[in-house]
């Protein structure tokens, strides 16, 4: 395997020379680890500081990125860019990896990699340098996603995402504005390439069915096999009411109120408000390890 991997990663140079074609059939030829291989190392990586086991990680993992990338192509940045991005994010995520979570590396490296793409976006697109805070950075994501499907919000969808979002209305039209500033032709010119920012068209937008993406699938299919046990399990760390107040409030087919607890159990309802975000975080450590 390590061999398979050195010689497919010899010309894998992503350049304007050498094109993102050629990059991809690269990468396209790089065997796809099984579960124990790439269990076998990182733990070589994790253990015992093998360079060449955390090389052969991010090299079997380069068509996954490429192919979240490739949903990004819409903001008007070249998809060569869009991959080394995404590639950082991909190194990143491997030096953190830790195979003892007992998750596939595609599943943990995606957020990884779409935090460097986010900011690469975000630091590259004009219109929307001023999305400087968390809560503008998920308005931003979140409402191209929207328009793309919407066209124009009226007045209740604009209500309904800032309450999504946990924006202001104001700051919704605002952004949607800044949007729709950046006009492009439905056809792009002749001579103008899909990796040109003026040779993006309406089509370009579009993001492939999520089920032909193998990143998502695998994400998916980890959660199916693994998310439910690791549920379980951490629900069991918490005391019995706070376990009562998530299920009731969240797993339950009549989500109850937060002033229905607070009645039952002689309390208010911030206090269960309280007690709900306590057994919320303690559940995500406990499930990320």
């Amino acid at each position: 395997m390590a061999q398979s991997l050195a010689v497919s990663s010899r010309n894998l140079v992503l350049s304007p020379q050498s094109g993102v074609e050629h990059y991809l059939a690269q990468v396209r030829k790089i065997p796809i680890l099984s579960a124990a291989e790439e269990c076998a190392l990182a733990r070589r990586f994790r253990n015992e500081g093998d360079v060449a086991a955390a090389r052969s990680l991010v090299l079997s993992h380069l068509r996954f990125v490429a192919h979240i990338a490739r949903s990004y192509r819409g903001y008007g940045l070249a998809y060569a860019d869009l991959i080394q991005e995404g590639n950082i994010g991909l190194m990143k995520a491997v030096k953190r990896f830790d195979p003892a979570i007992g998750v596939r590396l595609i599943s943990f490296a995606v957020h990884w990699i779409r935090a460097e793409i986010h900011e690469f976006v975000l630091r590259n697109w004009r219109i929307v340098r001023v999305a400087t805070t968390k809560a503008q950075r998920k308005l931003f994501f979140n409402l191209r996603s929207f328009k793309h499907r919407l066209g124009w919000l009226n007045r209740e969808e604009v209500e309904a995402v800032a309450k999504d979002l946990g924006v202001s209305c104001k700051e919704v039209i605002e952004m949607e504005s800044r949007l729709s500033g950046q006009d492009v032709a439905f056809d792009p010119q002749p001579k103008e390439t899909v990796d040109d920012q003026a040779g993006f068209s309406p089509a370009g937008y579009l993001v492939a069915p999520t089920d032909t993406d193998p990143a998502i699938a695998l994400e998916r299919a980890d959660w199916a096999h693994n998310g439910q046990r690791r549920l379980k399990q951490a629900m069991a760390t918490l005391d019995e009411r706070s376990r009562d107040i998530l299920k009731r409030r969240w797993l339950s087919e009549r989500k109850q109120t937060l002033q229905e607890l607070a009645a039952e159990y002689r309390v208010s309802a911030e206090r269960i408000r309280q007690i709900e975000a306590g057994a919320i975080d303690k559940l995500r450590v406990n499930m990320t390890g």
